[in-house]
């Protein structure tokens, strides 16, 4: 009977601190949406800033991570294909591969048999169209990184303002804990600012090194593919229209 006893006043303890937990969760989200409403009305541009910068960052990241490729190894089958005459084959083989280096070598191959500074001229341009590409939205990254901390300060400076206003309108006769309230609510903004600055500097300058290896690579590549046909002519790959 009194281990029965003890396992329901277990179960109910057990239920009863779920519950607290239950409720301390609800009222700290709460609490956290009152503070950031408490921070005015540019909490709403920091904010849809912020959602900019996690779409930026999302899409940058899957972009350049289906950019990758294997770039030696593309090289090399190319190179097989070309020497055995396979010129048709080699252009299938770029479409099939659908990436950066493979765009750009698409129209090289394409320009087999002109003189080399057509097909050179082919891929430089194809190269800045990837590059284009690749650096595609990060200003609005870099843009975000700079606005959304300047934005925070001006909500703290407008809110300051506001406070010694009434300061002023008072007379001074204002109760410390009152004036202090006013002013931890001025720095929500600046806090909340600076947190999405942080992040997004953070990641343009992750992306951007991603995006230069990328492009030093694609001018790797390219350069190899150029040598590749100034070899002698017969280890020159061979067209066949």
């Amino acid at each position: 009977m009194y281990l029965y006893l003890t396992m329901l006043l277990l179960q109910g303890g057990v239920a009863d601190a779920d519950t607290t937990m239950i409720i301390d969760d609800a009222s700290s989200s709460v609490n956290l949406f009152s503070i950031l409403v408490d921070g005015g009305i540019l909490m709403i541009p920091i904010g849809i800033l912020w959602i900019l910068a996690i779409y930026v960052i999302a899409e940058r990241w899957r972009f350049l991570n289906n950019s990758q490729m294997d770039n030696d190894k593309f090289l090399s089958s190319v190179e097989d294909m070309l020497r055995e005459g396979n010129t048709r084959q080699a252009i299938l083989y770029c479409d099939q591969m659908d990436k950066p280096l493979s765009r750009i070598l698409k129209q090289g191959i394409n320009r087999l048999g002109r003189p080399l500074v057509d097909i050179e001229d082919a891929i430089k341009n194809a190269g800045k169209k990837e590059t284009y590409r690749l650096e595609n939205k990060m200003d609005w990254l870099a843009t975000v990184a700079g606005v959304a901390p300047l934005l925070g300060f001006l909500g703290t400076v407008t809110g300051m303002i506001d406070a010694f206003m009434q300061i002023q309108s008072l007379q001074g006769n204002v109760n410390p804990s009152v004036l202090a309230g006013g002013i931890w609510e001025a720095l929500i903004t600046t806090a909340f600012g600076l947190f999405v600055g942080i992040i997004a500097f953070g990641f343009y300058n992750y992306l951007l090194n991603k995006i230069n290896r990328t492009i030093f690579g694609l001018e790797v590549a390219s350069t190899e593919f150029m040598e590749l046909l100034q070899k002698p002519a017969n280890k020159r790959p061979v067209v066949v229209k």
